[in-house]
């Protein structure tokens, strides 16, 4: 039932040029979450959607029964959509009518949330880090491994119609951007990677200004275990990784600098035009979230920086710079920025949400 549904909407906008349509021919979507600044940006995503239209929001369960633009905390700028503000919020434990949900959950909770959902046949397209290393679970970013959506035909809840599709850590979706094409060209042996993070990563109870103010910090709870094991795992690969992460204080956009060491020699000219030339695969170019060109190369010495590159593409394109020889044992250096807010968390669960009715489509 769902696929059917899901290919019913993509049929009809493939058929009307990408256009939106009205929402009696869009799929009602769940937004588990929703007051939180990924949830909040899932919100502002959907409004107008192609696809898809948001339906249901679910909130704290103290906030439940409220309407929606009065119980949330609105941070991600302007106002809340009128509709979504409109919206009775729900209890996390209730299982929405929608049959695809969205999950900015924090991990804790979606460890058990989310398999509910699966198990009661929903399609659960999910930013948390608690199922993303489960063999089954599809670790995707779509423009770099859109193939691995299979993965949820192993579920244990695809009988049920359900499935679980997770997108990786903010860090990781912009790293998995600029390495897998200089992978594919020149093979990545080693990594040395050192991020500087943005406040908004922390969320809406995050870090405080005083802590911040003139100041970074080198540790970000859990964050250095998850990159190496999740950007493998989407790669495909065996890359040794090692990791160094700073909060500082910026408000969206993350920063990496990278340190690569290549199985064959390339030159800065060849590993450039290599990143030029990234395109996404066939099966997910067109959808609607998804730039044209994912990846921006700068040339300028003093560029890729978070305030002037981590809204490319309204937030959904990588920027890579600074790229240049590297002394042993690395090959090659480059600088990669990311809306951490956008491409690295709730813009990429929605890409995968699109990807997943393309697979479902496909197969009903």
């Amino acid at each position: 039932m769902v696929g059917a549904v899901l290919k019913q909407t993509k049929t009809r906008w493939r058929r009307d040029g990408g256009a939106a349509r009205n929402d009696g021919n869009r799929t009602p979507v769940a937004v588990l979450g929703a007051t939180g600044i990924v949830g909040q940006r899932l919100v502002r995503m959907l409004e107008g959607h192609p696809w898809f239209r948001l339906a249901e929001v679910a909130g704290s369960e103290r906030r439940s029964g409220s309407r929606y633009g009065e119980a949330v905390r609105w941070s991600v700028g302007g106002d809340p959509p009128a509709r979504a503000a409109a919206l009775t919020l729900m209890s996390p434990r209730t299982v929405p009518a929608s049959p695809l949900v969205l999950s900015a959950l924090p991990s804790a909770a979606a460890r058990e949330t989310e398999p509910a959902l699966a198990r009661a046949g929903k399609i659960v397209c999910t930013n948390a880090s608690a199922h993303r290393m489960r063999p089954d679970t599809p670790l995707i970013v779509p423009e770099v491994n859109p193939e691995s959506i299979r993965a949820v035909e192993r579920q244990p809840w695809r009988a049920a119609g359900g499935a679980l599709v997770a997108n990786p850590n903010c860090v990781v979706v912009a790293l998995a951007m600029a390495l897998s094409p200089l992978d594919r060209a020149f093979r990545v042996e080693a990594a040395t990677v050192v991020t500087l993070q943005a406040l908004s990563g922390a969320g809406i109870g995050g870090l405080g200004a005083v802590p911040m103010a003139g100041n970074a910090i080198p540790w970000i709870p859990g964050e250095e275990k998850k990159i190496g094991p999740e950007l493998n795992k989407i790669l495909g690969t065996e890359i040794e990784v090692a990791v160094a992460v700073n909060r500082v204080p910026v408000l969206d956009g993350h920063m990496a600098h990278v340190f690569a060491k290549l199985g064959r020699r390339a030159p800065v000219r060849d590993a450039i035009q290599a990143l030029r030339d990234f395109r996404p695969p066939d099966s997910a170019r067109g959808l609607p979230t998804l730039p044209e060109r994912p990846l921006v190369v700068r040339t300028e010495p003093d560029r890729p920086q978070p305030r002037l590159d981590a809204d490319a593409a309204g937030g959904m394109a990588v920027t890579v710079g600074r790229v240049r020889r590297a002394p042993p044992p690395h090959d090659l250096a480059f600088v990669v920025v990311a809306h951490n807010g956008v491409r690295g968390a709730a813009g990429a669960c929605l890409a995968n949400a699109e990807l997943g009715a393309g697979h479902l489509a496909a197969d009903s």
